[in-house]
């Protein structure tokens, strides 16, 4: 009883993390957009890094290709 008991609570725990699923997916995409229009509005182009923390601002790099600046 007690092994059918905690293979049904390993089975469970992971669809109750996924619970909040959507509305953490929603707050990625939200931030994700503010950060490319402000990436956008400093003349980048926002890129990603390659990483998977589930946080815009480290997942995404602005990469901006503008004139160098010349030496006076």
């Amino acid at each position: 009883m007690t092994v059918r008991l905690l293979a049904a609570l390993a089975l469970i725990a992971p669809l109750a993390a996924c619970a909040g699923g959507p509305a953490s997916g929603e707050r990625y995409a939200t931030e994700l957009d503010a950060l490319a229009a402000d990436c956008r509005d400093r003349g980048g182009i926002l890129s990603p890094t390659g990483g998977q923390t589930g946080d815009p601002a480290r997942d995404n790099v602005c990469k901006i290709n503008g004139q160098a600046a010349r030496a006076g």
